[in-house]
């Protein structure tokens, strides 16, 4: 089997560390393994399959070095500035930040949703918003039979997508310490306010989710969200309220979710089984349940989406990015 130089930015952080774990569970084909970070984690050695590696400081000449694909999730001023680099220099970005989700020459991939995209780019391929991911895996095959005309988002979003500085809040505030991360104690609370507010009343989380999802369903779908923050560590949940332009049946649409790759249907409430943040930690897939039809209008259905944020919503995404890169390689350059 061939194998790839890989590297990763940011690799000392939440979604770094993840990045690891995953890539040594998929048993990724890895030839030579680089982790970049700032100068403040510069020296710093990291495990990975039996053997320590260095952290290197990132800066303008560590893509000189034979890279196949570069994973990165360290902010976006950081992407934006060193994705450039690396891609000049024939690397394949696969960018974690939102620095280049709604540039139209940078495709945005999920990759049960839109695989097909993955080469349709010119050095850089954008992982979407954690609470993207998740929320377009079912819509795909929805919109395909039913034709969606508008999405309605509710979000309860775990600390963990703050990185670090979430979850340290919401210790400290179960501990009785003031917060240091966010506007106010997340601890035993709900904020409405994830990223900054932008001119239109939105945050900017909620207007990641309304562009992203336009970029990667259709363009005419009308979207709207409201993203909370919430008392819990890992894993996103999603209220989905979605109309159709055609009929559907319920039972219908249970198979149709069920058949989608990466997508478990947790749908018996009989038994009161349905999807949950504390069921989903450390899995890839997307959970989906309280699968049910909205009365107040036609053609309406509500559902439940719950994935880890970290793994499906951040690192795994990102790799199985670069999974669909390497699985079309014969040989040749991974640029099309």
């Amino acid at each position: 089997m061939k194998k790839y130089n890989i590297a990763i930015v940011g690799a000392t952080g939440l979604v770094g560390q993840t990045f690891l774990q995953v890539l040594e569970e998929r048993k990724f084909p890895i030839k030579n393994l680089y982790l970049m970070a700032s100068s403040r984690s510069a020296g710093k050695k990291i495990n990975f399959m039996g053997k320590d590696i260095v952290v290197e400081e990132l800066n303008e000449s560590s893509f000189d070095k034979d890279i196949d694909i570069a994973l990165f999730s360290a902010g976006g001023d950081t992407s934006k500035k060193f994705s450039p680099i690396a891609a000049s220099k024939g690397v394949i970005v696969v960018d974690n930040s939102s620095a280049f989700r709604m540039d139209d020459e940078v495709p945005l991939i999920v990759p049960e949703v839109n695989p097909g995209a993955v080469f349709n780019h010119k050095g850089i391929i954008a992982n979407p918003n954690c609470s993207t991911i998740q929320s377009v895996v079912p819509l795909r095959v929805l919109d395909e039979k039913y034709k969606i005309k508008r999405i309605v988002y509710s979000t309860y979003q775990a600390v963990s997508g703050s990185g670090l500085a979430g979850i340290k809040d919401l210790e400290n505030g179960l501990a009785g310490k003031p917060v240091e991360n966010y506007p106010y104690q997340i601890a035993g609370n709900c904020l409405p306010h994830i990223d900054v507010f932008l001119e239109n009343g939105n945050t900017k989380e909620e207007q990641k989710m309304i562009d992203e999802t336009k970029k990667i369903l259709r363009a005419d779908v009308k979207v709207t969200a409201t993203c909370v923050r919430v008392p819990v560590l890992h894993s996103h949940s999603v209220s989905m309220n979605i109309e159709f332009e055609k009929e559907f049946d319920v039972e219908e649409v249970k198979k149709d979710l069920a058949s989608v790759k990466g997508l478990i249907v947790e749908d018996d409430v009989k038994n009161n089984i349905y999807p949950m943040a504390i069921n989903s930690k450390g899995k890839d897939e997307v959970f989906v349940g309280r699968i049910r039809r909205d009365q107040s209008l036609d053609n309406g259905l509500n559902l439940w989406v719950v994935a880890d944020n970290i793994r499906k919503g951040a690192a795994t995404n990102t790799i199985q990015i670069a999974e669909l890169l390497i699985a079309e390689d014969k040989g040749r350059k991974l640029w099309k």
